[in-house]
C-alpha cells in the first residue's frame, strides 16, 4: 500500500472536504513501511518531530490551526532527510520527493485555510 497526502479545508459543519489531487504522484506520501522506518522512527523522534511520528501507528492529520507548526517541523528536519533515508533503508531522492509532496501539500492548505491528511 502507498501512503498519500491530501489537503483539505472544513466545512460549514465541520466536515473534511478533500481538495483535487495534485496531478502526476504528487500525492505521494511514501510506502506503508515509511511509517515506522521513516516518518515514525525512533531517529524522526530523536529530532524532536512531533507530527510525524504519529504515523507509526495512525493517520496524521495537520489541522488548519496547526499547519504553520506543522512547516516549522519540516524546515527543521529538511537538512536530515539524507540521514533519515539512509537509518530507513531508503534512497535519498525517495524520500526527498516523498517529502516535498507533504510539504507542497501543507503549502497548499496554508493558502486554502485548510490541512492535511496523510494516510
Amino acid at each position: 500500500m502507498t501512503l498519500l497526502v491530501h489537503t483539505f479545508v472544513r466545512g460549514a459543519d465541520g466536515e473534511r472536504i478533500l481538495l483535487e489531487d495534485p496531478p502526476n504522484g504528487e500525492d505521494m506520501a511514501g510506502f506503508e513501511s515509511t511509517r515506522a522506518r521513516l516518518w515514525g522512527s525512533d531517529a524522526m523522534r530523536a529530532l524532536g518531530a512531533r507530527f510525524f511520528p504519529v504515523l507509526d501507528r495512525h493517520d496524521l492529520t495537520v489541522e488548519p490551526d496547526e499547519v504553520d507548526a506543522f512547516l516549522a517541523e519540516c524546515e527543521a528536519l529538511r537538512p536530515h532527510l539524507a540521514d533519515l533515508a539512509q537509518r530507513g533503508g531508503y534512497g535519498a531522492d525517495y524520500v526527498a520527493d516523498r517529502f516535498g509532496n507533504i510539504v507542497a501539500a501543507a503549502l497548499r492548505a496554508k493558502a486554502e485555510g485548510g490541512g492535511i491528511l496523510v494516510w
